[in-house]
């Protein structure tokens, strides 16, 4: 699974360094995207198995998503949605994101969140998630070096 979210995020990560800003690259990514995405999502795998659902196409992975609950927010977040590029514009994304809103549905919660890039690389992403219903909400956020 980390390599089909690697082979999915390919486009993001290669346009994503230029579109932050050098400071919050360095701090997030001081060794670069590509070594701090694979650790993130291992820990996602290994501390979270119960968030994740994974779709199979004849016995092989082809997507998978992350749920979160925040009870606090009534709130639902889907925090991964990975699916290989062999498999996109099939829908796998929206069933995934449908399954997603069933899981955040059956634990109660009135509403779900995802967050993703206003940059080019992330905008199958975007269109993904307006499609399902999903509204904008308007937040800037900014950084400054302080050395």
């Amino acid at each position: 699974m980390l390599e089909l979210s690697r082979r999915s995020w390919k486009p993001v990560f290669d346009g994503f360094e230029p579109n932050i800003p050098d400071v919050a690259y360095a701090s997030y990514y001081p060794k670069g995207c590509q070594v701090r995405q694979p650790t993130d999502l291992r820990a996602v795998l290994r501390d979270e198995q119960h968030n994740v659902s994974v779709a199979i196409i004849d016995e092989i992975v082809v997507g998978w998503v992350c749920v979160r609950i925040h009870p606090e927010d009534q709130m639902g977040e889907i925090y991964v949605l990975a699916v290989d590029p062999m498999f996109q514009r099939r829908g796998i994304g929206s069933k995934l994101v449908n399954h997603a809103f069933d899981v955040i549905r059956s634990a109660g919660m009135k509403m779900a969140m995802v967050e993703t890039g206003n940059d080019p690389g992330h905008e199958a992403s975007r269109h993904t998630y307006e499609s399902a219903g999903f509204k904008r909400w308007p937040i800037a956020r900014y950084f400054k070096s302080l050395v």
